[in-house]
């Protein structure tokens, strides 16, 4: 986008969402994957992804995601990055159609930084959930095809000083969860985990080995599901909201939790 285009977009819409920018003033910009199927009578071949997880901890919220994405019974994938960072104090896991949520991911991070910038503050981490459930909405068309977008968002909430979860469904509602939730094809496996093993006001050690060890029982009974790959040194994706704002939890703490699992599991009776 050249000057001159930015300076026309910019004294004809004077709102703040740039979702409604892109609408009024430049339509032909705005993602819609389900033009892919009205071009060719045919859905696209797209890898989707899998199983994602999210609770709220003592500390905040925390987001966790395997890496594995699958195209069919083919690995599409096997390090693809399903936990974003929308923005300072929110996260978002994506599953489904993997393509049209990354894309969703960053539209949203750049929804949030274009408010922030029109109105001089951010929104409320409701707000930031609201509208992620409109941009959800939106895709509708393209869910209906088969490129459906089901996400996770978490984020630290300034004001009640607390971390807080939503899931979602295809046509945009929304559901904010007082404990945890898991989206994917092996959701039902690490939400079954979840309850088992949640604790309310879990340390942030604890947190991180409940996420891991409700993604590897996700693995081991969902074949679309990537467990920790030891052998290429790929473990799932864990990030944290807190009142200090996002922090990914390096591949090193994930590995000593995942071990922790392991050890406890071959010697069940100690």
């Amino acid at each position: 986008m050249n000057r001159g285009d930015f300076v026309r977009f910019w004294d004809g819409y004077k709102g703040s969402s740039f979702m409604e920018l892109l609408e009024t003033e430049a339509p032909s910009l705005r993602p819609n994957p389900g033009d892919w199927f009205a071009e060719t009578g045919q859905l696209p071949e797209t890898s989707h992804g899998t199983t994602c997880v999210s609770m709220i901890f003592s500390g905040g919220a925390l987001v966790a995601a395997d890496r594995l994405a699958t195209m069919g019974y083919q690995v599409a994938s096997r390090e693809i990055e399903k936990v974003y960072a929308t923005d300072d104090y929110s996260l978002m896991a994506i599953a489904g159609a993997a393509g049209p949520a990354i894309e969703m991911a960053r539209l949203i991070g750049v929804q949030f930084e274009h408010r922030e910038k029109i109105e001089g503050e951010p929104l409320e981490l409701e707000g930031k959930a609201n509208s992620l459930g409109q941009l959800i909405r939106q895709n509708l068309p393209a869910a209906m095809q088969g490129l459906a977008v089901v996400p996770l968002f978490a984020g630290y909430d300034l004001r009640r000083r607390m971390g807080r979860v939503w899931k979602y469904e295809i046509t945009g509602g929304r559901y904010e969860e007082a404990e945890f939730d898991s989206v994917g094809s092996g959701s039902i496996f690490a939400r079954e985990s979840l309850k088992k093993s949640f604790k309310t006001a879990a340390s942030r050690e604890d947190a991180i080995r409940i996420a891991i060890e409700a993604l590897t029982d996700a693995a081991d009974e969902d074949r679309a599901t990537g467990g920790v790959d030891v052998h290429r040194g790929i473990y799932p994706r864990v990030k944290m909201c807190t009142a200090n704002g996002i922090e990914e939890v390096g591949d090193e703490e994930i590995a000593q939790a995942y071990q922790g699992i392991m050890s406890a599991r071959r010697q069940p009776g100690e």
